[in-house]
């Protein structure tokens, strides 16, 4: 790098070492970091670039690993904030979440409406421990009234570490994009083994079974998935069966993936 004495003052130097960054050429910057930390003049466009932008999702981390840490053995339920009260998929949830805390465990859901709220309500009625983690999105939703610890987050990826770090399993209701999004990333973790005894159970055949049919008859054949993929998940309408399945292996027993088999066709 060209010391000091190298060029006049107001010339850019060839390279520059900022922390663990090299610019060089034209991507040198006129400026230091001190420099722009201590100017308090100038705008504050700085606030929305990608450098600051880390700090809030350092700290995004730090909050929901510091507010979750204590909340014990968890599963996270997942469906669809469009269904309606009263209906029987949100009967299940109530169903399931009062079942998970009758085993043993917290309710973590994405805080919001419909299936997710059914969730909350259930594991609050069983007096056990209600979770919801919130996303900002343009259409504000809120966290729903049976959530006991809440916590908001600006990032989706940030949100769905939480998920997968404080529960030892899933249980899929009925949902659209959001719910498969967080199914498919569960089970893409269990299968590259990123993640280790983490049963995945999707409650609803009818609702599923279109989804299943397809991974095996399209997905599997063509080569884009092995036939031993199609057990990382389990297909079942039986909310007693759900929770034995969800639970099953954190009391140690199999490994990813044993026991967890989707249904055959009829």
């Amino acid at each position: 790098m060209a010391s000091a004495e190298e060029f006049e003052q107001g010339d850019a130097p060839r390279e520059q070492r900022l922390g663990p960054v090299v610019r060089r050429h034209g991507q040198v910057q006129h400026s230091t970091t001190d420099q722009r930390l201590l100017d308090t003049a100038g705008p504050s466009d700085w606030l929305h670039q990608d450098p600051w932008r880390v700090m809030r999702i350092q700290s995004e981390f730090v909050e929901g690993f510091g507010t979750l840490t204590e909340v014990g053995p968890a599963i996270s339920v997942f469906g669809s904030a469009r269904t309606p009260q009263g209906s029987p998929e949100y009967e299940a949830g109530v169903r399931i979440g009062r079942a998970l805390v009758e085993a043993g465990f917290a309710v973590i859901t994405g805080g919001g409406p419909g299936a997710m709220e059914a969730a909350n309500k259930g594991a609050r009625e069983a007096g056990g421990t209600s979770v919801g983690l919130g996303i900002e999105l343009p259409f504000e939703q809120g966290m729903n009234q049976y959530v006991d610890i809440g916590v908001n987050f600006r990032y989706f990826f940030v949100r769905k570490t939480m998920f997968v770090k404080y529960a030892s399993g899933f249980v899929v209701l009925p949902g659209g994009m959001g719910t498969m999004d967080e199914l498919f990333e569960a089970i893409t973790l269990v299968q590259t083994r990123k993640v280790t005894r983490f049963p995945i159970v999707l409650f609803g055949t009818d609702y599923w079974r279109g989804l299943v049919d397809w991974l095996r008859a399209t997905v599997v054949p063509s080569g884009k998935i092995s036939p031993h993929d199609m057990e990382l998940f389990h297909l079942t309408d039986d909310v007693d069966e759900a929770i034995a399945l969800v639970t099953k292996e954190t009391s140690g027993k199999g490994a990813p993936g044993d026991g967890f088999r989707a249904e055959d066709p009829d």
